[in-house]
């Protein structure tokens, strides 16, 4: 089955408004698929849907929201009723790096709410649509720090091993179904999430671009439940997981917190 057909007519991007978001809009409109895009930053989803419109001649709608808070969420669920949306990329999501103990508790709250709650809660909402399409998919961007706990970030990567595991689950419910359902896992990409964390991107080596990363996630959708995205990031999170967990737990921590020196 052809790619539009599979998923489309229309797709919803969350978290759309720049990185691998971004990315997933501009390869799903490649693709020819309409679109809905989500974000907090409206002035960022407007330039980005008039550009798609534009190069790709597909339509474009976007809903301003913060998913970050449980109205967010059911003003997306609200404008997806009835509509025929056969993917959902549950993309919106931010990290926090540093020690544990001087982290602020309201914004790893927020982080939780935001990269747990909101695809568990998309998912919940889109599914039986996706079943009664028999066809569709759903992909959730997770990240490698997901595969295994990660010093200076534990709670982002206990969020993200909640949605690979998330991911997992529904990928064995849905794909009797006929649909996919993909958590991606991407490794250093070219965004500004590094900044956000307090890392200098100038410092890191190996960033795949975020439409990279889009498109094997795109690539790979019917080849879930877990996928890691680029060959160098598999490389080295397979020689991790090779590791003793202890040494393998002591190494990503000196390289994060000389990261974040």
């Amino acid at each position: 089955m052809a790619f539009p057909d599979r998923y489309g007519p229309l797709a919803v991007v969350t978290g759309a408004s720049s990185g691998i978001g971004a990315g997933f809009a501009e390869e799903l409109a490649a693709r020819g698929l309409d679109l809905l895009l989500v974000a907090r930053r409206g002035e960022h989803l407007q330039q980005l849907a008039v550009r798609l419109r534009n190069e790709c001649d597909v339509a474009v709608e976007v809903l301003v929201a913060d998913l970050a808070h449980p109205v967010g969420i059911e003003s997306l669920a609200r404008v997806l009723q009835g509509r025929d949306c056969g993917l959902l990329v549950s993309n919106a999501g931010f990290g926090l790096k540093g020690a544990h103990e001087d982290n602020d508790p309201a914004v790893m709250a927020e982080m939780l709410q935001l990269n747990c709650q909101a695809p568990l809660q998309l998912c919940h909402r889109l599914i039986p649509a996706l079943r009664a399409r028999g066809r569709g998919g759903i992909i959730i961007t997770s990240s490698v720090e997901g595969l295994m706990g990660v010093p200076y970030s534990s709670v982002y990567a206990a969020s993200k091993a909640f949605t690979n595991s998330l991911a997992e689950g529904l990928w064995g419910e849905l794909s009797p179904a006929g649909i996919d359902v993909l958590a991606l896992c991407p490794g250093s990409t070219d965004t500004e999430a590094h900044e956000k964390q307090g890392i200098d991107r100038s410092t890191l080596e190996g960033m795949m671009s975020p439409r990279e990363v889009a498109r094997e996630a795109l690539d790979n959708l019917a080849k879930g439940p877990v996928y890691v995205a680029g060959e160098q990031n598999r490389a080295m999170f397979d020689g991790l997981l090779a590791m003793p967990r202890r040494e393998a737990l002591l190494a990503l921590g000196d390289n994060i917190r000389r990261a974040l020196l």
